[in-house]
């Protein structure tokens, strides 16, 4: 059985932090980054908090992911929810993108 390797084909920014990305397994997730930028000061989540910049994001072919401009490309995986991201178990009040 063939493996396929989960890539982001789409990404549209809606209202707010929320993100519409498309996978290449057909599923469509709406993402909200809100909850990690409350937590962003000293990451490269901190300058998502400016909402010109958090509707910058682009698909990177090459990444297989989204990409911002100061180089800010989550796991595709943990977008798509088959994961947790690292950074859920430091702040267990607010769901994970």
């Amino acid at each position: 059985m063939q493996t396929v390797v989960l890539r982001v084909t789409d990404v549209e920014p809606l209202d707010g932090y929320r993100l519409r990305i498309n996978f290449n397994d057909g599923v469509v997730r709406e993402v909200d980054f809100a909850p990690e930028l409350q937590h962003a000061e000293g990451t490269l989540l901190e300058p998502l908090r400016d909402p010109a910049y958090f509707r910058l994001v682009r698909v990177d072919p090459d990444a297989r992911t989204i990409v911002w401009p100061n180089g800010l490309d989550p796991d595709p995986e943990v977008l798509h929810g088959d994961y947790q991201p690292a950074e859920a178990s430091k702040h267990p009040n607010h769901a994970a993108a």
